[in-house]
């Protein structure tokens, strides 16, 4: 494969893709936000309607804002899963859960929602944590509360308030189960998704800004270990000239393309 190769945005399969995924028993797939925005979920960084776009994150993702305001934090991420719960697996899921029927599919996702689980993949690694997984902030347990969550027609809205529950085991306060700016990422979500990547014989790279470390780091690890890295995005990243190859396209359309090609050996050169 040629690096910095940049096709332009189609649903055939270019040769070299297929041919690296169709010969690989184990093959490691780095998500991000561009995987679940054909679910509806916004991206952090699309003008307008990006999530960093009306909401300061220092305000609503750091430890910091929590502490400040405890109640406008909870809220949001309230209204994070809401929106989750009620956006569909789209076709680059499904794609991803059916690539694993035949060769092992290593997933490791930037992504906070449950979208590849609901499509049928199991996910090794959610480097960012889970709007599904609140926990406690002074002890860490997972708290599973029948108040966790607000029900599905419940009336939500971003600037939504409210209380957190009471953790069971200790009684302290309750915290979204996400990684926010400033904390580290947790240690064996980062070591199983190091391994995955060093273990495969080829990297997906699908959906993800490139500019978002630790978790950018990883595709550069696969490439330093020879490894062929494969990036599939719509948009130019600070990955795509050292990649292995850089197919330009989103997830729904170019997934459920290159699994049937893989199947069938409808590669196009």
């Amino acid at each position: 494969m040629q690096p910095g190769t940049h096709p332009s945005d189609r649903s055939d399969v270019p040769v070299e893709v297929v041919e690296q995924v169709r010969s690989a028993e184990s093959v490691a797939v780095l998500t991000g936000a561009g995987m679940s925005r054909e679910s509806g979920i916004s991206t952090f960084r699309e003008a307008q309607t990006g999530l960093w776009e009306q909401y300061d994150p220092e305000a609503i993702a750091s430890v910091d804002g929590w502490n400040r305001d405890h109640e406008l934090v909870w809220g949001w991420y309230q209204w994070r899963a809401h929106v989750a719960r009620q956006s569909d697996p789209n076709a680059g899921h499904l794609a991803l859960a059916e690539l694993a029927a035949n060769r092992t599919v290593s997933i490791v996702t930037q992504n906070v929602d449950d979208l590849h689980e609901r499509a049928g993949s199991r996910v090794l690694s959610h480097l960012h944590g889970s709007l599904f997984e609140p926990r406690c902030e002074h002890c860490g347990a997972r708290y599973d509360g029948a108040d966790a969550f607000l029900p599905d027609d419940a009336d939500v809205s971003p600037q939504l308030r409210a209380t957190p529950p009471t953790c069971m085991q200790c009684l302290s306060r309750v915290r979204p189960g996400i990684v926010w700016f400033g904390e580290a990422l947790p240690l064996d979500a980062w070591s199983r998704a190091e391994a995955a990547v060093l273990m495969a014989d080829v990297v997906l790279v699908i959906g993800t800004s490139g500019i978002v470390y630790p978790a950018a780091r990883l595709p550069e690890t696969a490439l330093a270990a020879g490894i062929p890295v494969i990036e599939i995005n719509p948009e130019i990243t600070p990955l795509s000239d050292s990649a292995s190859y850089h197919w330009r396209g989103t997830a729904a359309t170019t997934l459920p393309a290159l699994v049937a090609a893989v199947s069938v050996g409808a590669a196009r050169p």
